[in-house]
């Protein structure tokens, strides 16, 4: 059994909600704190066994929102686990949160990627969106964060807002340019019924247009020197996202917290989105027992998010079965679909934004 090797570790407070936001979050309450922490902890010991991690991601809600002093109780429970040297440990943050001590502190605890939520720089955007975000104040919160030593830095840009064009996204992409990180996810606005956007009714904007910000995206960062290594996921070489690339590859990995998800012995669960019951220590709120034919399925699906694609030999290694042999691979080679070059089977990428249509003629 190959070794678990990535923890993710969900904070679901935020000072404000995002009008699109459908992740598991609560508005911040300092004394939430302190029991969320204590389960969180009692959470890791009961599951945790001990292996050395090589990705580290706190994610959220916000975890930047917590103060220094949060911060330091926090990072007694991640003491726990045991890391190399070179263990990437991701924290994400708001632009807002951004200051010297707490930012320093980061750093001293190991903290060497950071993934800040920007989303855009453009006023009705962001409006939309509910949140703030000023450019001078980014470009002043990058040269701190430099200066602290963070050498590792992803920016999230959001498009597909409605109203749109391609020339607010354009200008948005110079902006973030400008900002020079090591990576960039872009996410295109997808509307879920939870969320205020959901709940008034906004319609999605035409496939077409959106295709076509897609393609602006891409000609745009590949032009800046960015690799187009996942669909939404662009990184200068050697910057990819290791800790997204275990879930790409279908590696198992460690959820804890609220609203956490995470692939363990076979099994993928999902912990409960209510901070009550998380609370009450009732952490898993589902849990499946993947076949072999699933996790070959789950293979095709994470894997072709990949521009590289699936290696044949890694897959057969993995198990001991000829792709080629169980999905109609060749067909959808011959008709242009997928490409197989240097032993990788990848979506074509000039097909890359009908993946799903692609997927589903293969599973």
């Amino acid at each position: 059994m190959e070794k678990i090797k990535s923890v993710y570790i969900h904070i679901p407070f935020c000072n404000s909600i995002c009008s699109y936001c459908d992740f598991c979050k609560v508005v911040y309450n300092h004394d939430w704190l302190k029991p969320y922490l204590e389960r969180l902890e009692s959470e890791i010991d009961n599951s945790y066994m001990g292996e050395e991690i090589e990705t580290l991601y706190i994610g959220g809600g916000t975890p930047s929102c917590l103060s220094i002093e949060e911060l330091k109780d926090l990072f007694k429970v991640i003491a726990k686990f045991k890391r190399k040297e070179e263990t990437e440990f991701t924290f994400e943050c708001n632009i807002s949160d951004i200051e010297e001590e707490k930012f320093r502190f980061l750093y001293e605890q190991g903290v060497n990627r950071l993934s800040i939520g920007i989303e855009s720089f453009d006023k009705e955007k962001l409006e939309f969106m509910k949140r703030t975000s000023d450019f001078k104040d980014a470009k002043k919160k990058m040269v701190l964060l430099r200066n602290i030593g963070f050498s590792n830095i992803n920016i999230d840009l959001m498009y597909a807002i409605p109203g749109e064009t391609v020339k607010t996204l354009k200008k948005d992409l110079e902006k973030f340019l400008k900002l020079k990180p090591e990576h960039i996810s872009t996410y295109s606005l997808i509307i879920e019924k939870n969320t205020l956007v959901g709940l008034n009714k906004i319609k999605p904007i035409e496939e077409e247009h959106d295709y076509k910000l897609y393609e602006t995206i891409c000609k745009t960062l590949k032009k800046a020197g960015f690799i187009h290594y996942e669909v939404s996921n662009f990184a200068k070489k050697g910057y990819e996202s290791k800790h997204n690339l275990t879930y790409w590859n279908n590696e198992e990995y460690y959820g804890f917290g609220v609203g956490a998800s995470g692939f363990v012995a076979a099994i993928r669960y999902e912990n409960t989105k209510s901070l009550t019951e998380y609370l009450k220590g009732n952490f898993v709120s589902s849990k499946s027992l993947m076949s072999k034919v699933d996790n070959m399925e789950n293979e095709l699906i994470l894997g072709f998010r990949k521009l590289e694609g699936i290696n044949l030999e890694h897959f057969f290694d993995k198990y001991e079965e000829n792709m080629q042999n169980i999905f109609p691979i060749k067909p959808l080679v011959k008709n242009g679909d997928l490409i197989y070059k240097d032993g990788y089977v990848y979506i074509n990428p000039k097909k890359l934004y009908v993946m799903n249509e692609i997927l589903l003629k293969l599973i």
